[in-house]
């Protein structure tokens, strides 16, 4: 059931050898600097889809989820009212807002950080997963714009009028985290032994624990007493930079873009040689035409 909502996002990955292996991402505070749901609300605003009110009282979830990273009963809370929020709202015109505001508003909150690491993993031939509470509306642009391979994200039921009912199909949080990531490993054969997962917050330790490279990243106090008692990394991630001005690799096409490049210039450099070798034995073979064999004055 978990393996229908790991969808995967435009950035199709070179074929991997066996045993595969993954690289799982929370993205609030651990890819970029803010909650993603929270920060669309301006946005969403400006669309109609809420009032002032409820923007200041994002508004404030967002500093209290900054201030010290949301605990259990917090989250509980603000699916809540997420979910009573967006009640009624049509998903085509929230997909609109998102894709036009993407760019502005998410780009510079990425961490520098975060964005080597996904580069890193890619490098060395592993999937990279985006693992989120937050909405799939919202998630699966923004696991698109970083380079993920898949994404695994909250979903809302959707009536036949293509609005929220403001019930929730899939809840990507906790434990279902961990239930998502074993589902997937045994759907696309990751060895999780060798796989990494990354993550802020303590709600998150299941899907921590169930890979065998775990890593605090800008860790919550409980987070922070877990990953000292178990002996975890801890990584801090402090630089949003925007993708475009990160050089040089950010800037560079897709993996398969690459490789179809590489290919290429493989095949143009191989068509030159044999070209420039086959000219070079034709000229002395035949001088000028009408001459016969070159001389040695022919040649200079």
């Amino acid at each position: 059931m978990v393996g229908a909502y790991a969808r995967p996002v435009e950035n199709h990955s070179v074929p991997h050898s066996s045993p595969r292996t993954a690289a799982f991402f929370d993205l609030d505070k651990t890819v970029i600097a803010k909650s993603s749901t929270l920060t669309f609300s301006k946005s969403f605003y400006q669309g109609g889809l809420i009032n002032r009110r409820a923007v200041l009282r994002t508004a404030y979830a967002q500093f209290v989820f900054l201030a010290g990273g949301a605990d259990h009963d917090q989250m509980e809370r603000m699916r809540e009212y997420l979910s009573s929020l967006c009640r009624g709202w049509d998903v085509a015109q929230v997909r609109e807002i998102v894709a036009e505001t993407l760019h502005d508003l998410i780009d510079p909150i990425i961490y520098d950080e975060a964005a080597s690491l996904i580069e890193e993993h890619h490098a060395a031939g592993r999937d990279v997963v985006i693992v989120s509470t937050s909405g799939a509306e919202v998630v699966e642009p923004i696991g698109e714009l970083l380079g993920a391979d898949r994404v695994v994200a909250t979903r809302m039921v959707v009536g036949d009028d293509g609005r929220f009912t403001g019930e929730v199909e899939y809840y990507a949080y906790g434990p279902t985290k961990a239930e998502a990531v074993r589902e997937l490993a045994e759907s696309e054969g990751y060895d999780l032994e060798r796989c990494y997962a990354y993550s802020d917050s303590a709600t998150d330790v299941p899907m921590l624990s169930a890979v065998g490279h775990p890593c605090a990243v800008n860790p919550d106090r409980a987070l922070r007493r877990e990953a000292a008692a178990r002996g975890w990394p801890v990584l801090s991630f402090n630089r949003p930079v925007p993708l475009k001005q990160r050089l040089p690799t950010l800037s560079m096409p897709s993996r398969p873009a690459l490789a179809v490049m590489a290919a290429a210039g493989a095949a143009l450099a191989t068509a030159t040689l044999v070209w420039y070798t086959s000219r070079r034995k034709t000229t002395k073979r035949i001088g000028p035409i009408g001459r016969g064999p070159m001389t040695r004055t022919d040649r200079v």
